[in-house]
């Protein structure tokens, strides 16, 4: 078993010396912040702690080093230039309090940018402000409610949202105070039209839509869908999530939305996972300009400012404007491919898709029939009932051949699902790896259950308590307790 970093400590070891010139940290510090008790660090040699922490980089797994369909979440590859260009130092070194007139080639960056977003979705105006798609889905709730409030409409509590829908839609709609309506989907996995038209009213927002939607289904009834809500007097709301499969092709406005958020982190290829950096802009149609956040940006002359004047603002969403280095990158990959690059990405992750889920079916029940968008799902309600094998095994299993788990038990309409986003990324050969993998892992179901049941076997952390995992993860060492390798529920 390998030593872990605090087991390889020995007194007098150093990994670099520092001159501190006999200053202590409580010089400095007031006793209010100072830690009373500290559990001694360990004291190793450079060469141990280096070898230490690419050991630790070597066990994740990420899209730089395996392949990544995660349904939903878009986990394509990010390209490096992105990141060179991030840290060139005339950006990275910009201090978000210098003089505007100063940092005028970020300015004029981000500028541009919120130019291609309403280019690319068909909005009239954006705020890169948000963090992430939720809080871009915040400012969109904050902004329905200013726009109908402003009207003297006061009676419009409801926000409707399908079944379908991402988790994260219902949870900003109640997070500020509206009332959820799940509506049903139909046996295509689309919105039921008529189910819809019984849930609009005159105390209908808004409806927040994912179009294609989490089944990987384009919603076809969505231009009715849209005459359905604005005749109503109400909004519609576009949740970005699933953009890659749209980029050249078709435009949220032109399919009716008033609101559109985008996650920068799936679409435009910026890395996320494990918190962040994300970036979610916020786009609107004519009718809603004067409720965007402050402050926008503006031209005049040859200098981009900020623009405070606002006539409806629902106020700051943030400190600073935006998340700089997620922006930048977002705006060198759009500059790298063009209108032509962007649509090809959507085709090629289309077609990705739909190889897939051909390959794939003859083994495994798809969730729903025909061509999908840019992801599918699969529906492993046979083999949890026949073998006991759920979603999460097959997940789990997968780790074991060198792949990463795609997105398993959600969308929630679908019991045992498994959903698989290629995206563009990914070569015909990795796909066909990938398919492989799938079909030995089908016949395991048939022949072998106990081996996918007990996945993964090759992790330094075997197969865990998910729920104890999230809810109590064990981020401390003590070599008093430390557990058996097949035992611990997170990597020390």
């Amino acid at each position: 078993m390998e030593k872990l970093i605090f087991e390889k400590s020995k007194a007098g070891k150093r990994a670099a010396i520092f001159d501190v010139k006999g200053h202590r940290a409580d010089e400095f510090l007031s006793a209010d912040l100072m830690r009373q008790e500290v559990a001694k660090l360990p004291e190793v040699s450079e060469p141990e702690i280096v070898r230490h922490f690419v050991r630790l980089s070597q066990k994740n797994f990420c899209v730089d080093t395996n392949f990544y369909p995660l349904g939903s979440c878009t986990m394509k590859y990010n390209p490096k230039i992105n990141d060179f260009v991030t840290r060139d130092e005339r950006l990275a070194t910009i201090h978000p309090y210098q003089p505007i007139e100063t940092a005028q080639v970020i300015m004029q960056m981000l500028y541009d940018l919120e130019q291609y977003l309403c280019s690319v979705t068909g909005m009239k105006r954006f705020t890169l402000q948000p963090a992430a798609g939720a809080h871009g889905e915040l400012a969109g709730m904050m902004m329905v409610k200013a726009y109908f409030e402003n009207k003297g409409d006061k009676k419009r509590k409801k926000v409707i949202v399908p079944d379908g829908s991402h988790g994260t839609n219902p949870a900003s709609a109640a997070e500020y105070g509206f009332e959820v309506v799940q509506i049903p989907s139909n046996e295509r996995g689309i919105v039921n039209l008529q189910a819809l038209k019984e849930a609009v009213n005159e105390e209908t927002a808004c409806i927040m839509l994912t179009n294609p939607n989490t089944l990987g289904v384009f919603e076809e009834d969505i231009q009715e869908i849209a005459s359905i809500m604005h005749k109503a007097g109400a909004l519609l709301y576009y949740d970005g999530a699933n953009m890659n499969a749209l980029l050249g092709l078709v435009r949220p406005s032109d399919m009716g939305f008033d609101i559109v958020h985008l996650n920068l982190h799936k679409t435009f290829s910026v890395p996320h996972g494990g918190g962040g950096p994300g970036a979610g802009p916020v786009g609107v149609s004519e009718r809603l300009v004067e409720y965007l956040p402050v402050p926008l940006l503006k031209s005049i002359g040859d200098q981009i400012v900020f623009d405070w004047n606002v006539k409806h603002s629902i106020g700051r969403l943030k400190s600073f404007y935006g998340q700089a280095a997620a922006l930048i990158r977002a705006w060198v990959y759009i500059r790298c491919l063009g209108r032509s690059g962007l649509k090809q990405v959507s085709e090629d992750a289309i077609i990705n898709a739909n190889y897939l889920k051909k390959k794939l079916e003859k083994y495994y029940l798809p969730a729903t029939k025909g061509y999908c968008m840019h992801e599918f799902v699969l529906d492993l309600a046979k083999e949890a009932k026949d073998r006991n094998i759920h979603a999460i095994d097959l997940g789990k299993r997968l780790l074991d051949f060198g792949f990463h788990a795609p997105t398993v038990h959600f969308p929630l309409i679908i019991r045992e699902a498994v959903m698989i986003e290629p995206t563009e990324s990914e070569s015909k050969e990795t796909l066909d790896e990938f398919v492989e993998a799938m079909i030995a892992i089908a016949e395991e179901i048939n022949n072998n259950p106990e081996i996918v049941r007990t996945a993964p076997h090759t992790m330094t952390v075997k197969r865990c308590d998910d729920v104890l995992a999230a809810r109590k993860p064990d981020l401390n060492y003590f070599a008093e307790k430390q557990a058996k390798p097949s035992e611990s529920i997170t990597a020390s």
